[in-house]
């Protein structure tokens, strides 16, 4: 099928053909990148993060791949790499200043992300299992139990549907989400009841309705900060970080980030009145995101300082903004605490996910690092102390980083959107627990911004790296520690086997399409350097 595909793009290549459209550069990247969807797809039936038991177990066909894990997860890497090469194939041909001829045009690149995404959105979970979590906390709502209080194991049960697919760690966790969310997740069990399939395809709908908002809202954000809208879009909402773990990972990121973008955008849309329905509406949408999860209340910051400097920056400006703002944020938490009926338990709950030792954050690095030296020097094992200490001083240089970003927008030395995004990216990098898809806070909000084509390079190869960190199937490898190293082994071989086909395919088509490929340089042409500058 692939190579009917890759003999069709080159005939449509043909060229001196009378009444051709305009061929799509990207067509040959975007059928690799498909390729390694559906491959990942496939695979995910076995290596994919799949409920307890494996309801695909034991058929004939769609129960192969659970039948040998390893190969599973083998091909699963294949398409995971499959697809990050082709999406840094087409990002070679984007220049920095935007999707110039004869890169793809923005619709190529809207279809393109579209097709990618279309598999893994009917595929099994990857990367992570935290929507079983969701599926029992919100259970754990609809029965009239606090979820904040107890976890999923001591509410429902250890045998319930709805907490054996949840791992061992955080079954007796309470929740650490906000209340609008869990809110949302009650409608879902409603629909669902206690069938875990139904509720994870209700999940993913509701990530999906989030990635549409940053769909939505990114390319106008882009355009307010004069960056050429194709170019966010491919870097933002296309991103293999996005793919992976907002529409095949189902993380509540999707609507958090969702509902924030869409707010400062109708936000930005205000005049200089205080009231103005735009500025009321994107505000109330930020603290709608902050429901979900709680750092997104920082985008309410930048916005009330972007209003606060339309006006002359005065003090006054700042004490009236902050004031109904807070207002606002009152009037949305209290009828949400009310109406769960949980109060404000889910604000004591915010430091659970910390509970796990991320080395992708710098403050826990540090604290794990200096309670070793602890041990070495012969003190004792003090590392917990020296984490709790380490987070503490991560929290508050993020606060400081913050404050500083905010007043540099009030004096219009920076701009909200990119304000938001570097102090989302403060709070993250120094917060006590990094996970791939906590960087997208920063990320998706980043590649809208003017200061990104400057380091586009770097932002490319560090999403292209840290979509390749999280195994597939969302769990850890405790006394199998061979499996994964194993089938990333079998992955690379499948891989470098299909590139070289690939190769060899190409090799009798156009010197353009040869020359496009991964680690070729591209042919010279007349013209400006199409090279990224």
């Amino acid at each position: 099928m692939v190579a009917r595909e890759l003999d069709s793009a080159a005939a449509d290549a043909e060229p001196g053909t009378a009444g051709a459209a305009p061929r799509d550069p990207s067509r040959i990247a975007r059928r690799v990148g498909l390729t390694g969807t559906l491959l990942m797809a496939v695979s995910g039936l076995g290596a994919g993060a799949l409920p307890v038991p494996n309801p695909v177990f034991g058929l004939r066909l769609l129960g192969l791949p659970s039948r040998n894990t390893t190969i599973a997860i083998a091909v699963s890497y294949t398409g995971i790499c499959l697809l990050v090469l082709a999406w840094l194939w087409i990002g070679k041909m984007l220049r920095a200043r935007g999707a110039v001829a004869p890169a793809p045009n923005r619709s190529q690149l809207a279809r393109t992300a579209v097709l990618w995404a279309v598999p893994l959105a009917v595929a099994p979970p990857l990367f992570s299992r935290d929507v079983y979590s969701y599926l029992a906390q919100s259970a754990t709502l609809a029965r009239g139990l606090d979820p904040y209080v107890l976890g999923p194991a001591e509410a429902l049960g250890v045998d319930d549907p709805l907490t054996r697919s949840i791992p061992t760690i955080w079954r007796d966790t309470p929740a650490p989400y906000g209340p609008l969310f869990l809110l949302m997740g009650r409608v879902i069990t409603a629909l669902s009841g206690n069938d875990v399939v139904l509720g994870l395809f209700e999940h993913r709908l509701l990530a999906l309705a989030g990635v549409g908002l940053i769909v939505w809202a990114l390319p106008k954000l882009a355009r307010r900060c004069g960056l050429d809208p194709g170019l966010a879009m491919w870097l933002g909402a296309a991103n293999p970080l996005v793919l992976f773990h907002l529409v095949s990972g189902i993380h509540n990121e999707a609507i958090m980030i969702g509902l924030m973008l869409a707010g400062m955008e109708i936000g930005l849309r205000a005049g200089d009145r205080l009231l103005d329905p735009h500025l009321l509406g994107g505000a109330l949408l930020i603290v709608a995101a902050s429901a979900v999860k709680l750092p997104a209340l920082l985008a309410l910051g930048f916005l009330g300082m972007e209003w606060a400097r339309r006006r002359g920056a005065k003090a006054g400006h700042v004490v009236a903004v902050a004031s109904v703002f807070l207002l606002l944020t009152l009037a949305v938490y209290i009828p949400l605490s009310v109406g769960t009926g949980v109060g404000i338990g889910w604000l004591q709950t915010l430091g659970v996910p910390s509970l796990i030792r991320s080395w992708m954050s710098v403050s826990t690095d540090f604290g794990l690092l200096s309670g070793q030296v602890g041990i070495l020097a012969g003190m004792g094992d003090h590392t917990d102390s020296t984490l709790v200490v380490a987070r503490g001083i991560g929290l508050a240089v993020s606060g400081v980083l913050v404050v500083l970003l905010l007043f540099a927008v009030l004096r219009g030395r920076l701009d909200a959107i990119t304000g938001m995004g570097a102090g989302l990216g403060a709070v993250v990098l120094l917060g006590p627990i990094v996970h791939p898809w906590y960087l997208l806070w920063a990320a998706i909000p980043l590649a809208a911004t003017r200061g990104l084509p400057r380091y586009r390079r770097l932002a490319l190869a560090a999403s292209a790296v840290l979509a390749l960190l999280v195994p597939p199937t969302g769990a850890d490898f405790n006394f199998r520690a061979f499996q994964l190293p194993m089938a990333i082994i079998a992955g690379l071989g499948i891989l470098l086997v299909m590139l070289l086909v690939l190769r060899r395919h190409l090799a009798g088509q156009s010197g353009a399409d040869i020359d496009a490929l991964p680690g070729r340089a591209p042919v010279a042409a007349p013209g400006p350097d199409p090279a990224p500058r």
